[in-house]
């Protein structure tokens, strides 16, 4: 097995591999692990699209999420924004489809696709996939890759000499004996820290479903925070405060909008 070995020795502190591609049309990054929750847990937590606004709300840009069922299946209404509190009106809206595109009794897979997100950014797709492992075990691969025109691609180099121009990625691509590790940076590093936030809030998900109902939202909204500090160079945004004051009043909105 190509990962068994990654998966036993990387920088993250758990069993985990993390991969980027930018090609011509865009970005694709892929988390493979090995998580503490039984199948089971997995399938029960994640077959669910309300659930996946439980993750989604989670990461720090998303503002709001609320699944809707069509006749043609069920949409994801997400909202995508700022780091800091922003009204629901000023967040792009982006409609995620949701759909089971596989589902044996030791595998699933659920895809997410978005037509069109924000600043020329278009053909979004997160994918889980879980494989039941033994010992109360399971295997996550996460995909997250979106398309990148012209127009975005401009916005982005706008971002990454501003903002984000100190922000780098996971992916070392230099360490040279008795220097720092230098990281991956512009786009690849936009896709390796989302692909990590999203990855981190299925996970604070499944964790929290051990907790009592009245319990789980608190206990995810900390795990997430906390998972993301383990990583402060490339995931650090706001302080902890901020960042619970927002996502609670965040998750408060959305069970009131639609």
């Amino acid at each position: 097995m190509r990962l068994q070995q990654p998966l036993l020795n990387n920088p993250f502190g758990r069993p985990l591999v993390l991969q980027s591609v930018e090609h011509a049309k865009g970005l694709s990054g892929d988390i493979y692990a090995v998580a503490p929750y039984p199948f089971a847990a997995v399938s029960n937590g994640m077959r669910s699209p309300d659930h996946w606004c439980e993750v989604m709300i989670l990461h720090i840009n998303t503002k709001y999420c609320h699944a809707i069922e069509e006749p043609q299946g069920t949409i994801l209404r997400v909202n995508i924004g700022k780091k800091t509190p922003q009204p629901i009106a000023d967040a792009p809206r982006m409609e995620f489809r949701y759909s089971e595109t596989a589902l044996t009794p030791s595998y699933f897979a659920i895809t997410l696709n978005a037509k069109d997100g924000p600043l020329g950014t278009s053909n979004y797709r997160i994918r889980l996939e879980a494989v039941a492992l033994p010992d109360g075990k399971s295997f996550l691969h996460l995909t997250y890759a979106y398309g990148v025109g012209l127009v975005g691609r401009l916005a982005m180099q706008t971002y990454l000499s501003t903002a984000g121009a100190d922000k780098v990625g996971f992916t070392m691509i230099d360490t040279n004996r008795g220097e720092p590790p230098t990281y991956v940076t512009g786009v690849r590093g936009v896709v390796e820290r989302n692909t990590m936030r999203y990855y981190l809030a299925i996970d604070s998900f499944l964790a929290s479903q051990r907790e009592p109902p009245a319990a789980r939202l608190e206990q995810r909204l900390q795990a997430w925070f906390s998972a993301v500090e383990r990583y402060p160079l490339q995931l650090h945004e706001v302080e902890r405060a901020d960042y619970l004051a927002m996502k609670r009043a965040e998750v408060q909105r959305q069970q009131t909008v639609n």
